[in-house]
């Protein structure tokens, strides 16, 4: 059971006994339970601060989630936004990594050229890559065909129509509903 079920039954429980408590025990002086003796006033005051505690929890969950979906609303337009000034910024003080850092931002590196021996440890890993992963370009695609083996072919035939009785000759000057029989 999640605990905040447990929590909910336990206010109403609270606002219950509240009730009964003024209820039942209004005229009372004391009451002796939980080795301690209270007032009805102090029971009521303790159980409404129970009461009062759920009820801001709630209210702050409440809170919380509708601050959550305003973020997660609005967040992507700005961060959008946010981009777009940086990259404004990098351009305008690219070359003064001072007033770059004044925004937050480090000047962007210099790229280093690979050297011949990392470049041609790249080229033996993109080809190991390629090999592991049996991926092709066009050209290697249009050599490669499959060999077939076995092939059995099942011809399909629809099954012909039955005869029926033939039908009586069309009157002349119309035409007959049938093909025109090639070599007569």
């Amino acid at each position: 059971m999640p605990k905040g079920t447990v929590k909910n039954k336990d206010a109403a429980l609270a606002k219950q006994l509240i009730a009964g408590t003024s209820k039942h025990f209004a005229n009372t002086q004391s009451m002796a339970f939980g080795s301690a003796t209270f007032t009805p006033a102090q029971v009521t005051q303790r159980l409404q601060t129970l009461v009062d505690l759920r009820t801001d929890v709630t209210n702050a969950q409440a809170a919380v989630k509708a601050k959550l979906a305003a973020e997660a609303a609005q967040a992507p337009t700005l961060r959008g936004f946010m981009t777009g000034l940086v990259s404004f910024v990098r351009t305008t003080f690219s070359q003064s990594p001072d007033v770059l850092a004044d925004f937050g931002l480090a000047p962007k590196k210099a790229s280093t050229p690979l050297t011949a021996q990392q470049k041609a440890g790249a080229v033996a890993k993109r080809a190991s890559t390629r090999e592991a992963r049996h991926t092709m370009g066009k050209v290697q695609k249009k050599s490669v065909t499959g060999d077939v083996v076995d092939v059995v072919v099942t011809p399909v035939t629809t099954p012909k129509p039955t005869a029926s009785a033939p039908a009586a000759s069309a009157p002349q000057g119309t035409a007959s509903s049938g093909t025109t029989p090639h070599g007569a």
